[in-house]
């Protein structure tokens, strides 16, 4: 159950955080949307779910179906909330990391910078 109160401190003392930052990289699901809508570069890291199931029951050794349904749940639970849905920012740069590897992502995100964009 997200707790509206408890939202906008987190959201405040992250704001702080980058607010005191000279250069800061930041992650989370609603960063771009809510924390920095006024960042210089949003991406928006997406990737299938079988993917993301994939990923994350390697990196905690877990059954893949059962990660698979929690992140379901995860992102139903977010994308449909009264407070901040997840959304994904309208200028953000769409990334969708379903095929890559991890140098591949980093590389593809680095060239973003890189970029300007």
């Amino acid at each position: 159950m997200a707790l509206v109160f408890v939202r906008r401190i987190l959201v405040a003392q992250q704001r702080q955080i980058i607010a005191d930052a000279d250069r800061i990289v930041v992650e989370g699901r609603d960063i771009g949307g809510v924390v920095a809508p006024d960042a210089e570069l949003k991406v928006y890291l997406t990737a299938s779910s079988a993917a993301r199931a994939h990923r994350r029951s390697a990196e905690q050794a877990a059954d893949p179906r059962a990660t698979a349904a929690e992140l379901a749940r995860r992102d139903r639970l977010d994308s449909t909330r009264a407070t901040d849905p997840l959304a994904k920012a309208p200028d953000a740069v769409e990334l969708d990391t379903t095929g890559m590897d991890i140098d591949e992502v980093v590389a593809r995100l680095l060239a973003l910078v890189g970029a300007g964009r």
